[in-house]
Parts: C-alpha cells; structure tokens; sequence
C-alpha cells in the first residue's frame, strides 16, 4: 500500500478515502490521494502537541495498572485480602477497557471522535477519585471496573484517530512512534509508585492517578480537533454495529491479526498481574528494586518499538517483523517455564528478569505491527475496527491475570506456563488466518519491500 498521502513541509497528510464500501467490508487498494480531510490544518498547526495527546491516551492502561503495582501487596494488606482477591482489582480494570471499547468505538463511528472521548475522560477522573476513598476490596473492584470502562474512551479513539489520518507504512511508523510516548508511562509510572509509597499509602497513588487523568482531560479538551468529517460518519443503530463487527470478524486476516495481538498481550497481561508477587515475594526485592526492573523492561519494549519504526519499515515486510516478535516472544516463555521448574538448578533474580525482558521487549514488534495490519483492512469503521482489537486485548488479558495465582503466591510456574500458551497461541493465529499467501485475493498489500 502507498506510504500515506501526500506531505507538505514535511508534515504527513491523510490520503482522501475511497469510496464506500459495505461496513466492514475490506476495501479496494486506495486510488491517487486528494485533499486532506478538513481536520488536517488544524492539525498541522499542533501536530507535537496531538502526537503528545494520543501518547496519553494510549498510555491509560499502563497509568491505571502500572503505577498502583508496587503497592498491590500493601493493598493485599490494608483489607486483609488474598492476593487472588487484590488481583482482581486489575481483572476489574482490564475488563472494563474490553468492554467499554465495543461501546465508544461504535460511538466515535457515529457521533465523531471528541465527544466521546472528552465524556470518557470525565468518568475515569471520577471513578480514579472514588478510588481513593473505597473502604474495602469489593468496592475497590467496582471503582476499578468502571475506571476501566471510562477509561477505555481514551485507548480505541486515539486508534481510531491514528486510522483517520495515516495509511500504509505511515501508519505503522506513526504507531511505533505512539510507543514512545506511551511506553515512557510503564517505565516512570511504577518507578513512581514506588517512590510515593515512601511517604504516602496505596490511596495516594490513585489520588496522583486522579490529577494525571484530569490533566488529559484538558488537554484533549485544549488540542485536539474532530478527526472525523460528518460525511464519514455512520448513521446506523445497534443492528447496524453488529453488522459492521461481523463484517470485520469474517476478514479472515483482520481476526488473525485481532487473535494475535489479544493473545500476545495476555502473555503481557500475565507479567503484569504475576509479577509484583514473583520479583517482590519469591525473589524477595523491594518495591523499588521492583519498579526499577519494571521500568527496564519497558526500556526494551520502548526500544524494540522504535527499531520497528525508525528502521525496519519500509524495508522489512511487517509480517515479517510480527513473525520475529511472535517467536522471540515463544522463546523467552520457554526459557521461562524451564527456569521455574528447575530444569537448569536453582537461578536466582537476574535469570528470570532477563528472560521476562525479552518476552516484553518482543513486543515491540508484534503490537504496532499487528495494530496496523489490521486497521489496514477497514477504512470506514476505523472506531468499531479498533474496539475488536482494543477488546481481544484487555478482555483476554482479564481472564489471564487471575490464573496466575491459581497455584498459589509461592511460585512463578503458573506464570510461565501461561505466557508461553498466549504466545503459542498468538502465533498460531498468524500462521492460520493472517500469513501472507492466506490472504484473499485482491486484498490490499500490507507490508514493506522484503528485505
């Protein structure tokens, strides 16, 4: 596919879409670039600053999780709960973004980008605020949820945003790039949360959680434009959703890439949940120390990310970069389970925490690329097309998170053993539905020139 539209003074502008397909529906390969859509002024005038924005949005999920992490087993004994029970404090959260995205993503298709997104921005401040003051574990579960639920505007419009504005390689570099941004939130939110948990308790994390969200608020309030046109949007109701999904869903590409992208991030998901009680309870470091390895392994997931972006587009194929991500992913899972079992001995610290550095900083290759394959199947549900992929990631990722500690607080098998099953799993899912060759004919092209 054409790398985006055409640009002036170095500024990427949109190509013009085609003309309507079917919702859902995979379109024909662009023709010649026109116009850019009314939003682009403005936005070349705040480009920095909308980059920024999406960055934010799109860091939401890591700003509600990764900065309360530390404090998961200060919070396990503030209710004088299990760990099970605190966990699902997370499982609440991840499942409200899967659920809350198939609702705001059609909206955004219906009514436009900002109003929804600034609706949901308001609620995540709220619901981040009652967290503060919830007096046991099931109320914090239920402000956690609708945390989740608000907070899922900000994840599939910024999506969809991207999708309203790039095509092709320019997409996938504008998405890499994303990961820059967002991805400095799972490297300074922990390192965060560790520190405050010098001088306050687990409340006065979501009460710093609160004023970083009403930030965004005005932020996104402030700067960014409609990105949606009125002509573009859809008219249709509840049935006109579900057709529009099931449209999607039967591209056999776009569900591969979808299943893809939900199982790698569950094995992410699983790190995420798991490894507050592996690095602080099995290995016995400190929260700090914790946050520290925390905030290396998003170094790497940073990192990987600007490799895909700055160097391999355009001159690797993205499915080939997806493929390289899906089996360093499988290899370090293996490693991992191997390490837990006590195949190679006793290892300490070091050995795991590289081992769960390789598997996070694999995707960095798979999400960007899975992302923008996908959303290069639709171009006119760019909202609903976001929500599946947003939804196969969180919703899977909340049924991971608490099977981590089905065999107790003592041991990192379980961890092992599930990530290595969702990157197995995520790979198969390519090779099935969305390797280059199972395609349909006439799809569009999806990938770079081959190295």
């Amino acid at each position: 596919m054409p790398d985006g539209g055409p640009t002036t003074h170095g500024k990427q502008h949109p190509p013009t879409a085609p003309a309507r397909t079917a919702p859902g529906a995979v379109p024909p390969p662009p023709g010649p670039a026109a116009a850019p859509p009314r939003a682009t002024p403005a936005l070349r005038r705040t480009g920095f600053l909308v980059t920024l924005v999406l960055g934010g949005l799109t860091a939401t999920p890591p700003l509600a999780m990764d900065m309360y992490l530390p404090a998961l087993p200060a919070v396990t004994d503030s209710y004088g709960a299990s760990a099970a029970t605190i966990q699902l404090t997370l499982t609440a959260c991840l499942a409200g973004m899967a659920l809350g995205q198939l609702v705001v993503g059609p909206m955004s298709d219906k009514w436009g980008r900002r109003r929804p997104l600034l609706t949901g921005l308001v609620l995540y401040v709220l619901a981040t605020a009652l967290c503060v003051v919830a007096p046991n574990a099931a109320l914090l579960v239920t402000f956690r949820l609708i945390q989740g639920l608000a907070g899922a505007a900000g994840i599939v419009i910024a999506r969809a945003v991207v999708r309203d504005l790039y095509d092709g390689l320019a997409m996938a570099r504008f998405f890499s790039t994303l990961m820059l941004i967002s991805g400095a939130a799972p490297i300074v939110a922990p390192l965060i949360g560790g520190q405050l948990l010098r001088f306050t308790d687990w409340r006065g994390v979501f009460a710093v959680l609160t004023l970083i969200g009403l930030g965004l608020l005005v932020l996104v309030h402030r700067v960014l434009p409609e990105t949606l046109a009125p002509e573009d949007r859809h008219s249709g109701g509840f049935r006109a959703t579900l057709a529009t999904m099931r449209g999607l869903l039967a591209d056999r590409p776009f569900t591969g890439y979808l299943l893809a992208a939900g199982f790698a991030s569950a094995a992410l998901f699983a790190y995420i949940s798991a490894s507050p009680f592996v690095v602080q309870e099995i290995y016995g470091a400190s929260p700090q120390t914790f946050s520290l390895l925390f905030g290396l392994n998003s170094v790497g997931l940073v990192g990987a990310g600007q490799l895909n972006g700055k160097v391999l587009v355009g001159r690797v194929s993205l499915d080939k970069v997806l493929a390289t991500g899906l089996a360093l992913m499988t290899a370090a899972a293996l490693a991992l389970l191997l390490m837990t079992l006590g195949v190679f001995g006793e290892v300490g610290l070091v050995p795991v925490a590289a081992g769960l550095f390789v598997l996070v900083s694999a995707l960095g290759l798979v999400t960007p690329n899975t992302t923008t394959l996908a959303l290069m199947r639709t171009r006119n549900a760019a909202g609903s097309a976001s929500a599946l992929l947003g939804t196969s990631s969180f919703l899977v990722g909340a049924v991971a998170s608490p099977l981590v500690g089905v065999a107790g607080e003592h041991t990192a098998v379980p961890m092992a053993v599930l990530q290595l099953t969702c990157a197995l799993l995520a790979a198969a899912c390519w090779a099935l539905f969305a390797r280059p060759g199972r395609a349909p004919a006439g799809a569009p092209h999806t990938g770079g020139a081959d190295s």
